[in-house]
Order: C-alpha cells, then structure tokens, then sequence
C-alpha cells in the first residue's frame, strides 16, 4: 500500500480514538461526581464484568485462530488457498458463538 494513503488514514483513526477516549473519561467523570457511592459500586461491579467478557472473547477468538492457523499450516494450504480463508473464518464464527454461549449460561 502506498504510505500517501495509509499515513493520513491512521493519523486519522488515532485522533477520532482520542477523542473517543477523552469523551468517555469526561462522561464518566460527570456520572461519577453526581452519583452516590451505591451508585459509583454498582458501575464499577458493571464495568468489572464487560471487562471479563471481553477477556473470554478474545481468549476464545484467539485460541480458535491459532487452531485454525495449524490446521492450515499441518494441511500445506497457502494464504491463496480458499481453504484457508475458510477455515480461518469458520474459526471466528465458532468462537464468537462460544462466547455468546458461555455467558448467556454463565450471565454477566
């Protein structure tokens, strides 16, 4: 890719996620000064169980790529092959359907 193109399109992506970021510590900042501490609690147990979440979903995306990527490498199939795009994406699939599974059992 030429890096006339890719450079601006970063730099982009990293100053809309900046501010992103500066939005949210903002808005959290204003709920947390008008909340009582039940409140303040009960956001903080909230956020700790999105974070364990996504540490189960991209441990269970990781793991499936990894199996799918040995797969492919023990089968000889090169990044051409339409094998591999679609064992790597079945993979993916599977694992997104794994999470969902685990904690719609497990709950938040």
């Amino acid at each position: 890719m030429d890096k006339n193109i890719v450079v601006p399109v970063l730099l982009f992506l990293c100053v809309t996620y900046a501010f992103k970021l500066l939005l949210d510590a903002r808005m959290r900042y204003l709920m947390l000064r008008a909340s009582s501490a039940e409140a303040v609690q009960a956001l903080m147990a909230g956020e700790q169980g999105l974070r364990r979440q996504a540490a189960l979903h991209g441990g269970l995306v990781a793991l499936s790529l990894g199996l799918a990527l040995s797969v492919v490498s023990a089968l000889g199939w090169g990044p051409a092959h339409p094998g591999t795009w679609g064992l790597v994406l079945s993979a993916l699939g599977v694992a997104r359907l794994a999470a969902y599974a685990w904690e719609r059992r497990v709950g938040p």
